[in-house]
C-alpha cells in the first residue's frame, strides 16, 4: 500500500510532467488563435473543469456561505490571475520563442523576494542580493541570445512582457497568502470572476471566433491541464506531503524537460543561450532558497 508521502510524490510528479507540456501547447495553440482567444477559450474550459472538481470533492456547499468580503477578494484575485498575468504570458510568448518566455517566466521566485521586502516586510540580505544578480543576468543573456557585447535584446517588449508576467504572478501569490479559504473554492471564484474580464478584454480588443479544430484542441489542452486539473495535482500534492520541500523542489525539473518537448513538438531549435541563462536564473533561486533555509 502507497505511503501518504509516496501519493504527495506521484501527485507532485503527474502536476510537474503536465506542466512541462504547457509551453509546447501554448505557442502550438497560438498558431490557430490570438492571445486574447487562447485566454477566453481556456479560462472557459478551466473554470468547466474547476466546477466538476468542487463538485466531485463534495464542496459545492462552499459556494452558498461565500460573503460579500469574499467575493471582493475573488475579483481581485482573478483580476491578477488569470486576467492580467495570462494576458501578459501569453502575448510574450507570441513574441518570443516558446523556450525564451518560459525560461523568463522562471523568474517569478526572485520577483516574489524582491516583492516581500515593501509588502511582507521582509529584511534582504547579502545572498539575496547575490541570487537577484546571478538570476537578472540569466534573462539579460537569454533576452540578447547571448549577445552580451552590445546588449542588444531580439525582443525587448516580448522580454519585458515574460519578465513581468512574473511580477504579477508573485504579487498574486502574496495576494493568496492571506487568504484562509479552500484552495478549490478560491481556484474555482478566481478564474470565474477572471474570465468575465477576459471576455470584456476579448470582446473590445479581438474577436470571439471558433477556431479551427487543431485550434479547438490546443485551447481545451490549456483549460484542462494549465490552468485546472494540475492546480488541483499540486494542491493535492502540498496537502499530503510531510514538508512542502520535499515535493515543492520537483518543480525546478520542469523547465528542462519543456525544453526537451519543445525541440520535438513545437520544433525550435534549442539555443545555448536559453540553457545557460536558465541555468543562471534557477541558480539564483537556488542560492535564494538554500539562504532561507539557513
Amino acid at each position: 500500500m502507497l505511503t501518504r508521502q509516496t501519493k504527495a510524490y506521484l501527485y507532485a510528479l503527474s502536476a510537474v510532467l503536465i506542466w512541462s507540456t504547457v509551453a509546447s501547447a501554448f505557442k502550438l495553440a497560438l498558431r490557430y488563435v490570438d492571445s486574447l482567444q487562447l485566454l477566453l477559450y481556456s479560462s472557459a474550459t478551466s473554470v468547466i473543469v474547476l466546477f466538476i472538481s468542487l463538485c466531485i470533492q463534495g464542496k459545492f456547499k462552499l459556494l452558498t456561505r461565500i460573503s460579500n468580503r469574499d467575493l471582493r477578494r475573488s475579483i481581485l484575485l482573478g483580476l491578477l490571475n488569470p486576467f492580467i498575468y495570462y494576458v501578459v504570458l501569453f502575448k510574450a510568448y507570441s513574441l518570443l520563442l516558446a523556450q525564451e518566455a518560459q525560461a523568463l517566466n522562471y523568474t517569478w521566485p526572485i520577483t516574489l523576494s524582491i516583492l516581500s521586502i515593501p509588502l511582507l516586510r521582509q529584511k534582504i540580505r547579502f545572498k539575496s542580493i547575490l541570487a537577484i544578480i546571478i538570476s537578472f543576468i540569466g534573462v539579460i543573456i537569454i533576452g540578447t541570445r547571448g549577445q552580451l557585447s552590445n546588449l542588444r535584446f531580439e525582443n525587448p517588449i516580448g522580454v519585458i512582457l515574460a519578465v513581468g508576467s512574473s511580477l504579477f504572478w508573485a504579487l498574486f501569490w502574496i495576494a493568496n497568502i492571506k487568504d484562509e479559504r479552500d484552495e478549490n473554492l478560491k481556484l474555482f471564484l478566481n478564474f470565474g470572476f477572471g474570465f468575465l474580464f477576459i471576455l470584456t478584454a476579448t470582446l473590445i480588443f479581438s474577436e470571439i471566433k471558433l477556431p479551427v479544430l487543431n485550434g479547438i484542441a490546443g485551447v481545451v489542452y490549456v483549460g484542462v491541464f494549465e490552468m485546472g486539473i494540475t492546480f488541483v495535482l499540486w494542491m493535492k500534492a502540498l496537502q499530503l506531503s510531510e514538508n512542502t520541500a520535499k515535493v515543492s523542489n520537483l518543480i525546478y525539473i520542469s523547465p528542462f524537460i519543456s525544453l526537451v518537448l519543445i525541440k520535438y513538438i513545437v520544433g525550435e531549435r534549442i539555443l545555448l543561450s536559453t540553457i545557460a541563462g536558465l541555468v543562471l536564473i534557477f541558480g539564483g533561486i537556488v542560492l535564494q532558497y538554500y539562504h532561507k533555509r539557513h
